[in-house]
């Protein structure tokens, strides 16, 4: 039986498209919030000079994703607000899939298993505010690909997905916070 927490909300899309501003903001605004095992892994692995790397062990960088998604979201069943996961374990999947590699049966398990709020909010690619670092490497590109794999994964699990606006973090904000405080979410 799918374990399905409907106050547990998602931001996902590709890289550089403002989930994780809107993450902090959220944050400070005093909602729970999980912040994107990526980029917590790329810094550990880049530190301890690991191989959990995305460019060097995509699957061992994936399974690292998936067992600090998993955990998050057993941290956070005891919260009484909504929780925002930047990102979520259906993301694991897209990743894979966008490297080209096969998904682990485990993988599939977790998503149908581990359930988020019906509805996801999806940030589309937004190539104004774009820009790589040390940790994301992607092209505006692969950032599109991301995306375009994240709208196919969620879909495909029967999420309905909610584009969040092109506008100031504040509007985002606003935008997200009325939407949780609607009375017609299941």
């Amino acid at each position: 039986m799918p374990d399905v927490l409907p106050r547990f909300f998602v931001i996902t899309g590709g890289p550089g498209a403002g989930k994780t501003t809107l993450i902090e903001s959220l944050a400070r605004e005093g909602f729970a919030v999980s912040h994107e095992a990526g980029r917590r892994i790329i810094r550990a692995q880049q530190a301890a000079n690991g191989r959990a790397l995305p460019w060097i062990d995509p699957l061992l960088f994936a399974q690292a994703m998936l067992a600090s998604d998993l955990a998050a979201y057993a941290a956070m069943r005891t919260a009484a607000q909504p929780v925002f996961f930047d990102r979520g374990i259906p993301d694991v999947i897209g990743y894979l899939r966008l490297e080209g590699l096969d998904v682990p049966a485990h993988m599939r398990a977790a998503a149908r298993m581990h359930r988020y709020q019906p509805r996801v909010f999806i940030c589309p690619p937004w190539p104004e505010i774009y820009a790589t670092d040390s940790e994301r490497m992607q092209s505006p590109e692969v950032a599109e690909l991301t995306y375009r794999a994240m709208v196919d994964v969620y879909t495909e699990l029967g999420y309905a997905l909610i584009d969040v606006p092109r506008a100031s973090v504040e509007r985002r904000v606003s935008f997200v916070r009325d939407f949780t405080e609607r009375p017609d979410i299941v």
